[in-house]
Protein backbone atom coordinates (compact mmCIF):
# COMPACT_ATOMS: atom_id res chain seq x y z
CA UNK A 1 0.00 0.00 0.00
CA UNK A 2 1.41 3.37 -0.98
CA UNK A 3 1.26 6.28 1.47
CA UNK A 4 -1.15 8.04 -0.86
CA UNK A 5 -3.80 5.37 -0.37
CA UNK A 6 -5.20 7.34 2.57
CA UNK A 7 -4.62 10.81 1.21
CA UNK A 8 -4.76 12.28 -2.28
CA UNK A 9 -1.75 14.56 -1.97
CA UNK A 10 1.80 13.33 -1.40
CA UNK A 11 2.25 13.39 2.34
CA UNK A 12 4.96 15.62 3.77
CA UNK A 13 6.84 14.73 6.94
CA UNK A 14 9.16 16.79 9.15
CA UNK A 15 11.85 15.03 11.18
CA UNK A 16 13.33 16.95 14.12
CA UNK A 17 16.42 15.16 15.48
CA UNK A 18 19.81 16.53 16.54
CA UNK A 19 21.60 13.46 15.12
CA UNK A 20 22.34 14.29 11.51
CA UNK A 21 22.95 10.64 10.58
CA UNK A 22 19.53 9.69 11.99
CA UNK A 23 17.89 12.46 9.96
CA UNK A 24 19.63 11.29 6.79
CA UNK A 25 18.73 7.63 7.41
CA UNK A 26 15.05 8.36 8.02
CA UNK A 27 14.85 10.87 5.19
CA UNK A 28 16.37 8.44 2.65
CA UNK A 29 14.14 5.52 3.59
CA UNK A 30 10.89 7.43 4.04
CA UNK A 31 11.41 9.24 0.74
CA UNK A 32 11.98 5.84 -0.86
CA UNK A 33 8.62 4.82 0.63
CA UNK A 34 6.96 7.70 -1.25
CA UNK A 35 6.81 10.57 1.24
CA UNK A 36 8.22 14.09 0.98
CA UNK A 37 10.61 14.40 3.93
CA UNK A 38 12.25 17.49 5.42
CA UNK A 39 14.70 17.43 8.33
CA UNK A 40 15.94 19.92 10.91
CA UNK A 41 18.41 19.49 13.77
CA UNK A 42 16.63 21.53 16.46
CA UNK A 43 13.20 22.62 17.66
CA UNK A 44 14.19 26.23 17.00
CA UNK A 45 14.92 25.41 13.35
CA UNK A 46 11.57 23.65 13.11
CA UNK A 47 9.73 26.71 14.44
CA UNK A 48 11.26 28.87 11.70
CA UNK A 49 9.41 26.81 9.08
CA UNK A 50 5.83 26.95 7.85
CA UNK A 51 4.70 23.98 9.93
CA UNK A 52 1.15 24.02 8.57
CA UNK A 53 2.33 22.24 5.40
CA UNK A 54 3.20 18.98 7.17
CA UNK A 55 1.07 15.85 7.58
CA UNK A 56 3.23 14.29 10.32
CA UNK A 57 6.00 15.31 12.73
CA UNK A 58 8.66 12.84 13.91
CA UNK A 59 10.35 14.34 16.98
CA UNK A 60 13.31 13.31 19.08
CA UNK A 61 12.80 14.16 22.75
CA UNK A 62 16.36 15.14 23.69
CA UNK A 63 17.28 18.05 21.45
CA UNK A 64 19.19 21.23 22.25
CA UNK A 65 17.84 24.21 24.17
CA UNK A 66 14.20 23.24 23.53
CA UNK A 67 13.15 19.62 23.97
CA UNK A 68 10.92 17.61 21.69
CA UNK A 69 8.28 17.58 24.42
CA UNK A 70 8.27 21.39 24.56
CA UNK A 71 8.06 21.58 20.77
CA UNK A 72 5.13 19.14 20.77
CA UNK A 73 3.27 21.31 23.28
CA UNK A 74 3.69 24.34 21.00
CA UNK A 75 2.49 22.34 18.00
CA UNK A 76 -0.64 21.24 19.87
CA UNK A 77 -1.34 24.83 21.01
CA UNK A 78 -1.11 26.20 17.45
CA UNK A 79 -4.40 26.00 15.54
CA UNK A 80 -2.69 25.24 12.23
CA UNK A 81 -0.78 22.22 13.62
CA UNK A 82 -2.98 21.07 16.52
CA UNK A 83 -4.42 18.17 14.51
CA UNK A 84 -1.16 17.14 12.85
CA UNK A 85 -0.02 13.74 14.21
CA UNK A 86 3.24 13.40 16.14
CA UNK A 87 5.51 10.39 16.55
CA UNK A 88 8.17 10.62 19.23
CA UNK A 89 11.40 8.81 18.35
CA UNK A 90 13.81 8.67 21.26
CA UNK A 91 16.48 6.63 23.03
CA UNK A 92 14.67 7.43 26.28
CA UNK A 93 12.53 4.39 26.91
CA UNK A 94 11.37 4.62 30.52
CA UNK A 95 7.64 4.52 31.20
CA UNK A 96 7.45 8.11 32.45
CA UNK A 97 8.92 9.49 29.22
CA UNK A 98 6.52 7.45 27.11
CA UNK A 99 3.51 8.47 29.22
CA UNK A 100 4.54 12.15 29.13
CA UNK A 101 4.88 12.02 25.37
CA UNK A 102 1.49 10.42 24.85
CA UNK A 103 -0.17 12.74 27.37
CA UNK A 104 0.98 15.76 25.37
CA UNK A 105 -0.99 14.37 22.46
CA UNK A 106 1.54 12.32 20.52
CA UNK A 107 0.08 9.53 18.40
CA UNK A 108 2.95 7.09 18.87
CA UNK A 109 6.30 6.63 20.62
CA UNK A 110 9.10 4.54 19.14
CA UNK A 111 12.35 3.86 21.01
CA UNK A 112 15.82 3.82 19.50
CA UNK A 113 17.28 1.65 18.15
CA UNK A 114 14.50 0.59 15.80
CA UNK A 115 14.26 -1.04 12.39
CA UNK A 116 13.39 1.08 9.36
CA UNK A 117 10.54 -1.30 8.56
CA UNK A 118 9.07 -0.67 12.02
CA UNK A 119 9.28 3.10 11.55
CA UNK A 120 7.64 2.87 8.12
CA UNK A 121 4.84 0.75 9.61
CA UNK A 122 4.28 3.24 12.45
CA UNK A 123 4.18 6.16 10.00
CA UNK A 124 1.67 4.37 7.76
CA UNK A 125 -0.50 3.45 10.73
CA UNK A 126 -0.59 6.98 12.19
CA UNK A 127 -1.36 8.58 8.83
CA UNK A 128 -4.07 6.01 8.13
CA UNK A 129 -5.76 6.76 11.47
CA UNK A 130 -5.60 10.49 10.71
CA UNK A 131 -7.20 9.92 7.29
CA UNK A 132 -10.07 8.00 8.90
CA UNK A 133 -10.67 10.83 11.38
CA UNK A 134 -10.63 13.37 8.54
CA UNK A 135 -13.11 11.29 6.55
CA UNK A 136 -15.56 11.50 9.44
CA UNK A 137 -15.19 15.25 9.64
CA UNK A 138 -17.94 15.94 7.11
CA UNK A 139 -18.93 19.40 8.32
CA UNK A 140 -16.53 22.25 7.58
CA UNK A 141 -17.19 25.82 8.62
CA UNK A 142 -15.63 29.25 8.94
CA UNK A 143 -17.93 31.81 10.55
CA UNK A 144 -21.14 31.53 8.47
CA UNK A 145 -19.46 29.83 5.47
CA UNK A 146 -20.27 26.12 5.79
CA UNK A 147 -19.70 22.99 3.72
CA UNK A 148 -21.49 19.67 4.10
CA UNK A 149 -19.21 17.24 2.27
CA UNK A 150 -21.79 14.43 2.36
CA UNK A 151 -24.27 16.28 0.13
CA UNK A 152 -21.66 18.60 -1.45
CA UNK A 153 -23.50 21.73 -0.38
CA UNK A 154 -21.95 25.06 0.56
CA UNK A 155 -23.87 27.83 2.30
CA UNK A 156 -23.30 31.40 3.49
CA UNK A 157 -25.66 32.68 6.18
CA UNK A 158 -27.76 29.56 5.54
CA UNK A 159 -28.18 30.30 1.82
CA UNK A 160 -26.83 27.83 -0.76
CA UNK A 161 -23.96 28.87 -3.04
CA UNK A 162 -24.12 27.56 -6.60
CA UNK A 163 -20.62 26.08 -6.80
CA UNK A 164 -19.61 23.65 -9.54
CA UNK A 165 -18.22 20.28 -8.43
CA UNK A 166 -14.67 21.45 -9.18
CA UNK A 167 -15.15 24.68 -7.22
CA UNK A 168 -16.66 22.71 -4.33
CA UNK A 169 -13.73 20.28 -4.29
CA UNK A 170 -11.20 23.14 -4.26
CA UNK A 171 -13.00 25.02 -1.49
CA UNK A 172 -13.28 21.81 0.55
CA UNK A 173 -9.55 21.16 0.12
CA UNK A 174 -8.68 24.69 1.26
CA UNK A 175 -11.07 24.68 4.24
CA UNK A 176 -9.85 21.27 5.43
CA UNK A 177 -6.36 22.77 5.64
CA UNK A 178 -6.77 26.44 6.64
CA UNK A 179 -3.66 28.64 6.38
CA UNK A 180 -1.91 26.08 4.20
CA UNK A 181 -0.98 26.86 0.61
CA UNK A 182 -1.31 24.35 -2.22
CA UNK A 183 0.69 24.51 -5.44
CA UNK A 184 -1.18 24.10 -8.73
CA UNK A 185 0.18 20.56 -9.02
CA UNK A 186 -1.16 19.68 -5.54
CA UNK A 187 -4.55 21.14 -6.48
CA UNK A 188 -4.54 19.07 -9.68
CA UNK A 189 -3.76 15.90 -7.70
CA UNK A 190 -6.52 16.57 -5.17
CA UNK A 191 -9.29 17.88 -7.40
CA UNK A 192 -8.97 16.52 -10.93
CA UNK A 193 -9.09 12.80 -11.83
CA UNK A 194 -5.75 11.39 -13.00
CA UNK A 195 -6.94 10.82 -16.55
CA UNK A 196 -7.97 14.45 -17.07
CA UNK A 197 -5.36 16.74 -18.62
CA UNK A 198 -5.47 20.28 -17.26
CA UNK A 199 -3.31 23.37 -17.69
CA UNK A 200 -2.14 25.81 -15.02
CA UNK A 201 -4.64 28.42 -16.16
CA UNK A 202 -7.51 26.01 -15.35
CA UNK A 203 -6.88 26.40 -11.62
CA UNK A 204 -6.77 30.20 -11.86
CA UNK A 205 -10.03 30.35 -13.83
CA UNK A 206 -11.89 28.08 -11.41
CA UNK A 207 -10.65 29.99 -8.36
CA UNK A 208 -11.57 33.33 -9.93
CA UNK A 209 -15.07 32.00 -10.62
CA UNK A 210 -15.37 30.58 -7.10
CA UNK A 211 -14.31 33.88 -5.51
CA UNK A 212 -17.13 35.71 -7.29
CA UNK A 213 -19.62 33.40 -5.57
CA UNK A 214 -18.13 33.66 -2.07
CA UNK A 215 -19.05 37.28 -1.43
CA UNK A 216 -17.25 38.63 1.65
CA UNK A 217 -15.35 35.34 2.05
CA UNK A 218 -13.60 35.77 -1.31
CA UNK A 219 -10.88 37.76 0.47
CA UNK A 220 -9.92 34.62 2.40
CA UNK A 221 -8.85 32.78 -0.78
CA UNK A 222 -5.27 33.97 -1.16
CA UNK A 223 -2.71 33.43 -3.92
CA UNK A 224 0.93 33.68 -2.89
CA UNK A 225 3.04 33.86 -6.08
CA UNK A 226 5.46 30.96 -6.32
CA UNK A 227 3.74 29.13 -3.43
CA UNK A 228 0.11 28.58 -4.35
CA UNK A 229 -3.46 29.08 -3.20
CA UNK A 230 -5.00 28.69 0.26
CA UNK A 231 -7.82 29.70 2.61
CA UNK A 232 -6.54 32.16 5.22
CA UNK A 233 -8.65 32.77 8.31
CA UNK A 234 -7.27 36.27 8.89
CA UNK A 235 -6.40 37.83 5.51
CA UNK A 236 -4.48 41.11 5.54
Amino acid sequence: MSPDTCNHHTQRLLIVDDEETMCELLQFNLQKAGYIVDTVLSAEDALRRDLSIYDLFILDIVLGHMSGLELAKLLKENKSTADTPIIFCSARNNVDDIVNGLNIGADDYITKPFSIKEMEARVRSVLRRKAIVDAHNNQLSFETLKIDTIVNRATIDGHSIALTRTEMDMLTLFMRHPNRFFSRNEIFENVWPEQVIVIDRTVDVNISRMRKKLGRYAAHIINRPGIGYGFIDTPN
